[in-house]
């Protein structure tokens, strides 16, 4: 459907002729960004579910410098949507945006206005004129006729909105937040997210959120992902990034990704612009924010929030100016682990309730107030019991499997024996594209591993070891394929295999090992490679030892267990060597 194409069904001068479902009422949802869109979409099935009395179309508005993204999400979901200007030549029975900025033509229906945010705590540009607006505030000509009702989450908005505007005396109802609704039932699904972001046990999960505009978060420090994942090791820590929609219309996803494209391939986790965000912030572990909404939200959920960006936009007063007062800076001057360190020592549960009560109120009663609304402007009685029960806020659903992490890694061991009885190596891994390699001492070594499926070969042709994650072989087969890969790899001094009781590790020299664990779950080729590379540099014997792996919290006892060689050696499958292209073997 293009943006101009008129609908007969359901509504429309002739929609009786054609339609299955002859409803009572009409309520015309207006599309105008996607950022209102999505609000609408949250919850608007949860105030009509069930009722065949209402008939619910969409009314695409294409006047926003935002308006990219609109159209191919209302195709995504079905909805039946009509041109702007049609929105004339019909009499809906009530008109529903979560975007203030619509210009709504002359009618007698009500036109219900949700915050697409956290209450009004920002200015921006009015598309109107050369100046600013307050965000959430609506056209003075639905004021001045009395159409406009505008949801509040609390009660000091309302007096916000007055003094900014009197006309908006009378027009406001207290609704509460359902997304913060929501977002409080989806706590108990928090390992359920975490698991489908790939998070491992002991990983902690940074969620870096940003608003729109120059002064946002990713305007100002547009490299804050990548320089977390160069800082952070990646054992023991994720970075997600959740970007506003406005920031993906205005821009382009293609713009997006390829600015972000290097802290892609190191594993960064981007959030879709329509879905998701809420799960990635259950599951997060920190949020470093701006003075957008998602950021508010983190705080009023409990989770630690760090500041690396506040903008001149922001309104004084609000609640997310008292957030900037409660909440912790991030500053690139300062190692940026140590900084998340520091916000983890100085985290309350109770820090922001303050903040969180001077930005919400009514909790948990958000659609049950908004369906009574909506039911009392449509001038329809509710359904009845037994059949449409309330519904309780409700969690958000399972997200799609996050993708993996780098392909490539710097590692870097050091090793301590503890005792003289066991031998502890401690792993700090990073994405190979964005870590800095420093000075190797006696004991703390470094290495570059990557996996097969790596496609820079400047990376495979120089790595120590080669592995892959995606293989897992019998132990004759695992033999075979070790072999191979470093036939395959003439820089690699090792390579490693996942088998079905542990990994097969061959080195240059000839020995191979099968490294299993002690208990617990195996250990990934990466790690048991790892640890024989930390044997081989201090010339511990690799034939029978037990080395305990150190990943930040995290500890494996790793067996290393020598193996008969393979049946047969395969010959070297490519000439290259790394040494064609410039680049000498690792050590």
């Amino acid at each position: 459907m293009e943006s101009d194409e008129r609908i007969l069904v359901p509504v429309g001068p002739d929609a009786v002729r054609w339609r299955t479902f002859g409803g009572e009422r009409t309520i015309v949802v207006a599309a105008r960004t996607v950022t209102s869109l999505v609000r609408v979409l949250d919850v608007v099935p949860e105030i009509v579910h069930d009722d065949p009395r209402i008939t619910v179309v969409f009314a695409y508005d294409p006047t926003s410098a935002f308006n990219n993204g609109v159209l191919d999400l209302l195709r995504s979901l079905g909805c039946r949507t009509l041109p702007w200007s049609q929105l004339a030549e019909i009499e809906p029975d009530l008109l529903v945006s979560a975007s203030e900025n619509i210009k709504v033509p002359h009618g007698d229906y009500p036109v219900l206005v949700l915050p697409h945010g956290v209450g009004f705590h920002k200015q921006v540009p009015d598309s109107a004129g050369p100046g600013t607006r307050l965000s959430g505030l609506v056209h003075d000509d639905l004021l001045a006729a009395g159409r406009a009702r505008l949801a509040v989450s609390q009660p000091d908005q309302e007096s916000q909105l007055a003094a900014a505007h009197p006309g908006t005396a009378g027009s406001t109802v207290l609704i509460g937040d359902p997304c913060l609704d929501r977002l409080r039932a989806s706590v108990r699904w928090r390992e359920r997210y975490r698991a489908a972001l790939g998070m491992q046990p002991g990983q902690r999960l940074v969620m870096v959120s940003s608003t729109w505009g120059e002064e946002s978060l990713a305007g100002s420090w547009p490299g804050l992902p990548a320089d977390l994942l160069s800082q952070l090791p990646a054992d023991e820590f994720r970075v997600a990034l959740v970007l506003h929609p406005n920031v993906w219309s205005g821009h382009g996803a293609w713009q997006v990704r390829v600015m972000q494209q290097t802290a892609l391939e190191a594993g960064l986790i981007i959030v879709d612009p329509t879905a998701g965000w809420q799960q990635a912030l259950v599951a997060s572990d920190i949020v470093v924010g701006d003075h957008g909404s998602v950021t508010l939200y983190g705080a009023a959920i409990g989770c630690p929030v760090l500041l690396g960006a506040y903008g001149s936009e922001a309104v004084p007063g609000t609640a997310g100016s008292a957030l900037r007062t409660a909440a912790g800076q991030l500053t690139p001057d300062q190692p940026l682990e140590s900084q998340l360190a520091a916000a983890w020592a100085d985290h309350r549960p109770d820090r922001y309730d303050a903040v969180t009560a001077a930005a919400f109120a009514e909790p948990g009663q958000a659609v049950p107030r908004l369906r009574e609304l909506v039911y009392e402007l449509l001038a329809l009685p509710q359904p009845k019991q037994p059949h449409h029960p309330g519904r309780g806020p409700r969690a958000f659903s399972i997200p799609a499997p996050a993708p993996g992490r780098a392909r490539s890694l710097m590692v870097h061991t050091s090793v301590v024996k503890d005792g003289g009885i066991e031998l502890l190596v401690n792993v700090r891994r990073f994405p190979a594209a964005l870590a800095q390699r420093t000075t190797e001492t006696d004991t703390a070594l470094w290495h570059l591993a990557c996996d097969i499926d790596e496609p820079d070969t400047r990376l495979t042709e120089s790595a120590t070891v080669i592995h892959s994650s995606s293989e897992v072989l019998s132990s004759e087969a695992g033999r075979q394929r070790v072999a191979s890969l470093l036939a395959d790899f003439p820089g690699a001094r090792i390579a490693a295999l996942p088998g079905v009781d542990g990994c097969t590790v061959g080195v240059r020299d000839g020995q191979l090992l099968h490294v299993s664990t002690a208990e617990g779950p195996g250990a990934d080729p990466g790690t048991a490679a790892a640890a024989v590379y930390a044997c081989l540099r201090l010339g511990i014997p690799l034939h029978a030892t037990d080395v305990v792996v150190v990943h930040g919290t995290r500890r494996q006892r790793l067996l290393l267990r020598g193996l008969p060689p393979a049946t047969g050696q395969p010959t070297a499958s490519r000439a290259r060597t790394a040494a064609a292209r410039g680049l000498p073997p690792s050590s």
